[in-house]
């Protein structure tokens, strides 16, 4: 899976200037990110300005634009970083639903609850990241691969499956199926909430899951 994950070119608009080499270069750029972490969260993109991220890092402007030209490069690393933190939570599931497979059910609540997880912490930056964040074409390839992966080994789980699988189900088409109604269920559920809550919620999305595949 982390293969398909590579990015490519990248405009120059939304490119860091300098990859850090260097151990302090890698925690400056990490204290950059934080803290435009922080203020996005809390001032939302057009208030998220990269005056205020660097005086929250700590350091001056000038080092801030030695690593990133605009808040858009650094809203775009901070996209990376969250897909980053997706594959390393999403992997190992995968590969543990498909080498030991657990009953439909009980697949679909940890899929779906595995993808609650990585949203439901600190919504607001969440909210900025994948409604503001600016979509450059790498970017683009990059969520499409993810998804192709998760969906992947979401068909490879369904095989293991076997006989628990509806006959009529064809299982790389239900894989994706499954990835695009946990994606856009849990990214409304935990950027946008409503009175029902949370854990409810994705109950019932399990439910709905299970009686989509099971025989």
């Amino acid at each position: 899976m982390l293969a398909l994950l590579q990015l490519a070119f990248v405009p120059p608009a939304t490119r860091p200037r300098r990859r850090p080499r260097q151990a302090r270069s890698r925690l400056t750029v990490e204290a950059i990110l934080d803290a435009a972490a922080r203020v996005f969260e809390r001032h939302g993109y057009a208030a998220g300005t990269t005056n205020r991220i660097a005086e929250r890092a700590g350091i001056s402007i000038g080092s801030l634009y030695q690593y990133y030209p605009n808040k858009d490069a650094i809203l775009v690393a901070l996209v990376e970083r969250h897909l980053d933190e997706g594959v390393a939570a999403l992997t190992p599931l995968l590969e543990e639903l498909r080498d030991a497979p657990p009953p439909l059910g009980e697949g679909m609540a940890r899929l779906v609850a595995a993808m609650v997880a990585l949203h439901r912490e600190r919504p607001r930056l969440h909210r900025v990241l994948f409604e503001e964040a600016p979509r450059p074409p790498a970017l683009r390839r990059r969520l499409a691969a993810l998804e192709a992966a998760l969906a992947a080994g979401v068909a490879d789980y369904l095989r293991a499956s076997g006989a628990a699988l509806a006959p009529a189900r064809d299982p790389a088409l239900a894989a994706r199926l499954v990835v695009q109604v946990v994606e856009s269920v849990t990214h409304e559920l935990v950027l946008r909430p409503g009175a029902t809550a949370i854990d409810t919620y994705a109950a019932e999305t399990v439910a709905m899951l299970h009686g989509y595949l099971a025989r």
